[in-house]
């Protein structure tokens, strides 16, 4: 790839996370070396195995328990500002061909850093970087400084009859 771009899957739908992965394995399979970043994620998912079967695939969590039903704690913040910190170093080095930041919309939603700390990266990133920014809210400047943006739009999901996260599927 001579040029990389950002792109953003954001909206209240499922698939964000799930696209992102799957944009990963192709790029893996295509010989490419990919950073999977995830802010406020720190449970154990499924996808947290995949570098033991992917070659230059690279996950890393940013989070601790979810809190998305309250407020984050200070070590929420902190972990989420170490994770930013790293993900600077990552693009600017330029040793990944993609670079995912998963959940990275709402980590700005919430506060945990700012939508200018992220744009300050993005402006710093490689010119053969490929940059992802998953999660819902994403802010407007997020979408204006994008070259490609997906919404996930829910139309339908089980979760509302009850159904649970299942692990291989949403978990």
């Amino acid at each position: 790839m001579d040029k990389g771009y950002i792109q953003v899957y954001t909206g209240n739908g499922k698939g964000k996370t799930t696209a992102s992965l799957g944009l990963s394995l192709r790029a893996v399979c295509a010989g490419k070396k990919v950073f999977f970043g995830q802010f406020v994620k720190g449970m154990e998912y499924s996808e947290l195995k995949a570098k033991e079967y992917l070659p230059n695939f690279t996950l890393e969590q940013f989070g601790r328990n979810c809190f998305i039903c309250g407020k984050p704690s200070k070590a929420d913040i902190e972990a989420a500002k170490t994770g930013l910190k790293k993900i600077e170093e990552i693009v600017t080095k330029g040793d990944y061909d993609v670079v995912v930041l998963d959940e990275i919309n709402i980590a700005i939603f919430y506060e945990l850093f700012t939508v200018d700390e992220v744009l300050k990266i993005l402006d710093k990133k490689q010119e053969k970087t490929e940059v992802i920014l998953t999660g819902r809210y994403a802010d407007k400047r997020i979408i204006e400084r994008a070259d490609l943006v997906t919404e996930m739009k829910e139309i339908k999901h089980y979760y509302t009859e009850g159904v649970p996260a299942r692990v291989g599927i949403e978990n």
